[in-house]
């Protein structure tokens, strides 16, 4: 495990914030809690039916997890009435907003929107699209951010580059083909994840196959576009591009072909052009720098909640829940 993933641990541990973890009827799940529990990381609440939850923890400990089967809830109603108010506008009705809050990944954005956990983790059996969708109709985005977008820190070892090796990678897991409005709001989500997880200053690289006008076409033209509009709106970070990939985190080559720039060969914070790219990217990485990967972590909603890769293992559970009491954490302290 990097030192990232330690520190991370650590500062949860410091402020310990309550996590659901709604997925509660996955073994994966369930092992997550064990470790989470044991290590200190967090309170936890599991979701689901606790005979089934309880039936998967033989030989775990998971009893100073709070176990909530939704459908059963004492708080369903009230739960209800409140989804009701917020999507009466969009044609709900109080049958439906019953029914669907009983559904974990409602009844779990719920508790986070009300006050009653700090954030929420879930992914391992249900897709982005479904974990994401209650968010966006309950938790909103975050005061100031446009958009919810995705990222992963990518720790390379070995690596003279970024910060000690350690970069973000945006928007390389939710949106598909953002323009130029979109990925400046990406570059400045990302810089705030960057100060909040890994404690440095962020210097962003607004990348393309372009630098500095080294190629004229509509991609180049988005690029250059984006970097103007997050200037103009966040004038006091350290951005620049548009910038190839090694111009914008090799000191010679940045020298080479961004004279004068002050991010070229120094960013650690890369923004690509689209999800095509920053998949490609941070998959690139991972298998051939053998670099650890961690996310896709979410950025601009109102309060943590976290995706998983349905092929996750326990331990990457473990990963976002620490990772999703820091983002708690921050939020708490503006």
């Amino acid at each position: 495990m990097s030192t990232f993933l330690d520190r991370i641990k650590e500062r949860a541990k410091q402020d310990k914030k309550t996590i659901v973890l709604a997925e509660g009827e996955e073994i994966r799940t369930v092992k997550a809690a064990d470790i989470i529990l044991k290590e200190g990381i967090a309170d936890l609440i599991l979701l689901g039916n606790e005979e089934k939850i309880k039936s998967l923890a033989v030989g775990l400990d998971i009893s100073a997890a709070k176990i909530i089967d939704p459908t059963k809830a004492a708080n369903l109603q009230e739960f209800a009435d409140s989804f009701y108010e917020m999507r009466k506008a969009k044609g709900m009705t109080p049958e439906k907003a019953l029914e669907t809050v009983q559904n974990v990944l409602y009844y779990g954005v719920m508790m986070v929107k009300l006050g009653l956990a700090d954030g929420m983790v879930a992914g391992a059996v249900n897709s982005t699209g479904n974990v994401l969708r209650p968010c966006l109709q309950i938790l909103k985005t975050a005061p100031g951010t446009k958009l919810v977008s995705a990222f992963f820190v990518m720790v390379v070892p070995n690596c003279e580059y970024g910060h000690n090796g350690t970069f973000i990678y945006a928007d390389s897991g939710l949106n598909e083909n953002p323009d130029a409005d979109a990925v400046s709001e990406i570059a400045i989500s990302s810089a705030e994840s960057f100060k909040t997880l890994i404690e440095a200053e962020p210097k962003i690289a607004m990348l393309s196959y372009s630098s500095y006008g080294s190629a004229k076409s509509e991609l180049v033209d988005k690029m250059q576009l984006a970097t103007k509009l997050a200037k103009e709106k966040r004038p006091d970070l350290a951005l620049d591009g548009e910038l190839q990939a090694d111009a914008a985190i090799i000191p010679a080559i940045g020298a080479s072909k961004a004279p004068g720039s002050e991010i070229a060969g120094q960013a650690n914070v890369l923004v690509f052009p689209d999800l095509n790219c920053g998949n490609i990217a941070y998959k690139l990485t991972e298998r051939l720098a053998k670099a650890e990967a961690y996310g896709p972590i979410t950025q601009g909603i109102a309060k943590p909640v976290n995706d998983l890769s349905r092929g996750c293992c326990a331990e990457d559970i473990v990963g976002v829940c620490a990772i999703t009491c820091v983002q708690a954490q921050a939020q708490s302290n503006k």
